[in-house]
């Protein structure tokens, strides 16, 4: 019984080993001419079985031929025609696919990789992965401008680049134009990439690029026209200066360019509060100012007798010319506060006549 187990317990290890080595790869894959491609062959490495054996082959017109084998002694390539042109990775267990570069169109075919692995008691397993590879010849595409990380808008002395990206057959050739006002295109360079070191302020402009490869001999495509802008952070921080003089602390920084701490609309908020405080302060000082007019007149007006005067006038004396002449006057000065007390002055008035006759 026991024997029995082992042998299920070695065999499901087996089978699971299997299923592990188990290949991976693509079914059909396409290249361009005089480009490069890869053809995906990989597993998940498993312990106790080494990689004995990798062969690459291709079938081409009913004839199979190796191109690559990898065992023991190294690499080698046995066909002339791939040499110096496939490899496979030495140093990522587990992936053995096939890059080849400078594509040619007879390098389509069918494509097989194999692997043989050897386990600790030197038993084999072989796996493999077939895969349809096909090359063509590709004009290249209308080709599209991609900004740097500053993107199109760049501050002045700062670093940019302006990249021409297009798919086809290489070799892809790039020019690079600005574009002069009343006249072709001003020829930058001949790279895929247009870099600056430090920006100018007379660097901004219009930019595009063309490009052409040897499918399209004689016909070039054209990208559409990019705008570069180039911020001169002294023009704009004296433009975003507030008009007052400030102190420094009421102005910050923001990507080098001042702008006020506070908007127009808190100021103005500021303004009108301050107004509110003043119309506030002079009611409240006019309030005060009549409240202590008044206590002053009422305590004046208590501490101040008031007197009354009259005359009492008799023996009047009509004469022809109509004047009343008082003959004896008696004044009564009367303490209208008490009412009790009066004082009694008598006067005496000469005669109309005697003042006549001193006349």
């Amino acid at each position: 019984m026991g024997a029995v187990v082992l042998l299920a317990v070695v065999v499901m290890a087996f089978v699971g080993c299997r299923a592990l080595l188990d290949l991976s790869g693509a079914t059909q894959v396409k290249g361009v001419w005089m480009g490069s491609t890869t053809l995906p062959c990989t597993y998940t490495p498993s312990q106790g079985f080494t990689q004995q054996t990798l062969t690459w082959s291709m079938e081409r017109d009913l004839s199979t031929s190796t191109i690559f084998r990898r065992d023991s002694s190294g690499d080698h390539i046995p066909l002339s025609q791939f040499r110096n042109r496939v490899s496979v990775p030495k140093s990522s267990p587990g992936d053995a696919s096939l890059h080849i570069t400078d594509l040619e169109i007879p390098d389509s075919g069918h494509y097989t990789c194999q692997i043989i692995w050897r386990s600790e008691n030197y038993s084999l397993i072989t796996k493999e992965v077939t895969t349809t590879f096909k090359v063509a010849k590709e004009v290249v595409t209308k080709p599209i401008i991609v900004a740097g990380e500053l993107g199109l808008v760049v501050p002045a002395g700062a670093k940019a680049r302006l990249t021409c990206v297009a798919q086809g057959s290489p070799p892809i050739s790039y020019h690079w134009f600005r574009v002069a006002p009343g006249r072709n295109g001003q020829l930058l360079g001949s790279e895929a990439e247009l870099v600056w070191n430090s920006l100018q302020p007379s660097d901004a402009g219009m930019y595009y690029c063309e490009v052409q490869n040897r499918v399209s001999t004689g016909v070039v495509r054209r990208s559409d026209t990019v705008e570069l802008t180039v911020r001169d952070l002294s023009v704009a921080t004296e433009a975003h200066r507030p008009a007052t003089d400030l102190p420094e602390a009421a102005v910050t920084s923001e990507n080098a360019v001042g702008y006020p701490e506070t908007d127009e609309t808190t100021q103005s908020s500021r303004r009108s509060h301050l107004y509110l405080f003043i119309l506030i302060a002079v009611l409240g000082g006019a309030v005060v100012f009549f409240v202590i007019f008044a206590i002053a007149c009422a305590r004046k007006s208590k501490n101040e007798p008031i007197y009354e005067v009259s005359f009492h006038c008799e023996d009047v004396i009509r004469l022809d010319t109509d004047v009343e002449v008082p003959v004896k006057c008696r004044k009564e000065k009367i303490n209208s506060e008490t009412e009790e007390s009066y004082e009694n002055v008598t006067m005496t008035c000469n005669s109309y006549a005697s003042m006549t006759g001193n006349s």
